[in-house]
């Protein structure tokens, strides 16, 4: 055998090995995430409780409606669930976040994040299921090979997005959400 053809042999162990450790690490599991049927039906229903909430949004176009439901992209949903309180046992889960001068809007925190599971690479969103999980925030992973980025972003009007966080305004699609939680669709 070539010298190519092993270290192309070797490249690709290290990268599966690599993909399995960050895969346990982030806790996604494939029988936790949402593919096939199941997304189909997620999306679908997401789709029709934004589209009734949209009815009622008044006169606010369409983008900033969008950013006020939800917080798109990792670097959002990083940053939403940073200004959020962490759930520990000695605190309570509620208490109000420590006020500065330089917060322009309320935080709202997220009911739920959807998080794309085949993204690659992996780390761009393996801090996001821990970081989720310290705020008792559950995380839905969505898989459609390789294509969950595009699926994920057709809700948000995007053509892609990795991560999307449902921010707690109870609406419509925030009802959906706890249905899709508690039955798990």
């Amino acid at each position: 055998m070539t010298r190519k053809k092993k270290s192309a042999k070797t490249l690709e162990a290290s990268r599966a090995s690599l993909e399995k450790k960050i895969s346990t690490v982030s806790g996604i599991d494939s029988s936790d995430c949402y593919g096939g049927d199941r997304l189909d039906d997620l999306l679908l229903k997401l789709m029709r409780s934004i589209e009734s909430a949209k009815a009622s949004k008044g006169e606010l176009p369409e983008k900033i409606w969008i950013k006020q439901q939800f917080a798109v992209g990792v670097n959002d949903v990083t940053r939403v669930l940073e200004r959020m309180p962490h759930c520990d046992s000695a605190t309570r889960c509620n208490e109000e976040p420590v006020k500065t001068a330089l917060r322009r809007a309320p935080l709202v925190p997220l009911q739920a994040v959807i998080l794309v599971g085949d993204c690659n690479p992996k780390w761009l969103t393996k801090h996001i299921p821990s970081m989720a999980m310290s705020r008792k925030v559950p995380v839905i992973f969505v898989k459609d090979n390789k294509r969950g980025s595009l699926r994920l972003g057709e809700l948000v009007k995007l053509k892609t997005a990795l991560a999307v966080g449902i921010k707690a305004r109870g609406t419509v699609i925030n009802k959906a959400i706890d249905e899709v939680l508690s039955c798990g669709i």
